[in-house]
């Protein structure tokens, strides 16, 4: 959380077991306005620390059951924070809560997701999701929550598909990702749909079919109409697509991508954009320049991308210095692939991402095999080997 009024915002509505949206409108009847003045993406804001309650804070403190003193106070050092209030089961949650219900349980999800090095989500993402399709198939939360239900069961889905990616199940991404797709343009809900059209063309991409990753970003890229990071995350997706196909447009397509995310504020994008940044862009292109072989270009790219001081924290941000590992061991810079190996070496027993372990293991592999690496390196790639093999509940 970027400040204290954030954190305490969220703690206590953590504490009543509110989700943001009835945060929201529970602070608009405090304040005696239309429900819908303060919508959910405000209390997400003002909980990210991205924007200041000025105007909402009295109307959030008196809704919240505190004073304005109370939400402006850093909380005491050593307080305990609290416990989050279970949710209520999908399947018998109350119409009017399934939507919201949804709503926060993605919230809970992305959080684990980038956890630490990631936390794996896709099995309880995939769960909750079939519960909710089934009660999509029975529509038993009535019309007026329909569109409601279907954006949030979209947002559900889209986030089951990444989580299968990230764990190396490519196929089941897909199919999370189609059905995300479709409740999404249902549900009229574009944000949830261009999202998981990214998800659709980052799966393409790495399985080996980068003209449909190219043609992913370049036909919504065409429709126009996109907020400046959006159209920031396509840009990317293009150029990866052109570098794998051998087009030098590549790189004018980095250079609008990051061009692009400088000129956005933070606040001005949709939410779920937070990881959109220039160091998302540098691991991006670093990865696919690596893939290419052009590892002199690549370095100081996943060089920007490995620095944890730049940009936003995501789950699988070691990503960029395993592929900055392969470019360092591809060009026999030795001193530089041991630094790189000895801050992976301690970290890897707490990666979950099956596709960045899944490339740590080739690149390991490729390595040994050839007998060409120092005794120094060499003993590193086998640490991390162990690392990648050891059994999680031996100790």
């Amino acid at each position: 959380m970027g400040n204290v009024v954030g954190e305490n915002l969220r703690r206590l509505r953590v504490e009543h077991g509110w989700t943001q949206e009835r945060v929201a409108r529970e602070a608009c009847r405090s304040a005696g306005l239309p429900i819908g003045s303060l919508t959910k993406q405000g209390v997400y804001r003002y909980e990210k620390g991205t924007r200041t309650p000025r105007d909402w804070l009295a109307p959030l403190a008196h809704a919240l059951g505190v004073s304005i003193t109370d939400m402006s106070k850093p909380p005491q050092m050593g307080s305990s924070s609290p416990t989050p209030a279970a949710l209520p089961a999908l399947h018998r949650a109350a119409p009017d809560e399934l939507a919201p219900t949804i709503r926060e349980l993605n919230q809970r999800l992305i959080a684990l997701d980038n956890e630490l090095y990631g936390l794996p989500i896709a099995e309880t993402a995939a769960r909750a999701f079939k519960t909710v399709y089934r009660r999509l198939g029975k529509h038993d939360f009535g019309a007026e929550h329909e569109r409601d239900v279907q954006a949030a069961a979209a947002e559900l889905a889209e986030i089951a598909g990444w989580a299968l990616f990230n764990e190396g199940r490519s196929r089941d991404s897909r199919r999370f990702s189609q059905e995300a797709l479709y409740l999404a343009q249902l549900a009229g809900d574009r944000g949830i749909e261009l999202l998981t059209l990214q998800n659709l063309a980052l799966v393409a991409g790495w399985t080996g079919r980068p003209r449909e990753e190219l043609s992913i970003a370049q036909a919504v890229i065409d429709r126009g109409n996109l907020n400046p990071r959006v159209e920031a995350m396509f840009r990317a997706r293009e150029g990866q697509g052109l570098q794998q196909a051998g087009d030098s447009r590549s790189r004018q397509s980095f250079a609008r991508a990051r061009s692009l995310v400088q000129e956005c504020e933070p606040t001005d994008a949709p939410e779920w954009a937070w990881w959109v940044s220039e160091r998302e862009i540098d691991r991006q292109q670093g990865r696919v320049l690596s893939t290419v072989g052009k590892w002199d270009e690549a370095i100081p790219v996943l060089q920007r991308a490995a620095d944890e001081q730049n940009g936003a924290h995501v789950g699988y941000e070691l990503a960029a210095s395993v592929w900055l590992l392969d470019c360092f061991l591809s060009v026999k810079a030795w001193p530089d692939a041991r630094h790189t190996a000895e801050t992976l070496v301690p970290a890897v027993s707490e990666m979950s991402s099956r596709a960045s372990l899944t490339n740590l293991e080739r690149v390991i592999s490729r390595r040994l095999e050839t007998g060409e690496v120092p005794a120094d390196v060499h003993d590193l790639l086998r640490q991390l080997r162990d690392g990648i093999e050891e059994d999680p509940y031996e100790f």
